[in-house]
């Protein structure tokens, strides 16, 4: 009488690798050597081009301008600003934002009827290589 003797072999519990302490101690690599942000500048529509052109010294590789309008009105009496408004997006690098801000809040101040306000976001993210090396002025 013959006798099959096949093995069935149990499932294996398979044993994932402990990771040391220094690795789950290390943290994520930034692998952007400079983040960017987003610098949004509000100015009078009749302004807006001087300000354009002086962000351009910072290294910005993609500016935006939008039409828009204030909301005080005149009823208010020591606000004596035009009502059309320019919206300026531009893309700058973290590590120049101290500089760009320092000089738009000297024109603020100095030029006549140039006042404004300004603010910037952080990107959380960006897709491509090539698309942030452009943003970043870097090659």
């Amino acid at each position: 009488m013959a006798t099959d003797k096949t093995k069935t072999k149990s499932p294996s519990k398979t044993k994932t690798p402990k990771r040391s302490a220094s690795a789950k101690a290390a943290k994520p690599q930034n692998l952007a050597p400079h983040k960017l942000m987003l610098l949004i500048t509000v100015v009078p529509r009749s302004k807006a081009e001087f300000y354009l052109d002086l962000l351009q010294q910072f290294e910005v590789n993609l500016q935006m301008e939008v039409s828009a309008f204030g909301t005080a009105t005149k009823t208010f009496g020591f606000l004596e600003s035009a009502m059309e408004k320019q919206a300026l997006f531009t893309v700058i690098r973290e590590d120049n934002v101290p500089k760009a801000l320092a000089a738009l809040e000297e024109k603020f101040e100095t030029i006549r009827g140039g006042k404004g306000i300004a603010c910037t976001i952080p990107f959380t993210s960006m897709v491509g290589v090539l698309a942030y090396q452009f943003l970043s002025n870097k090659q």
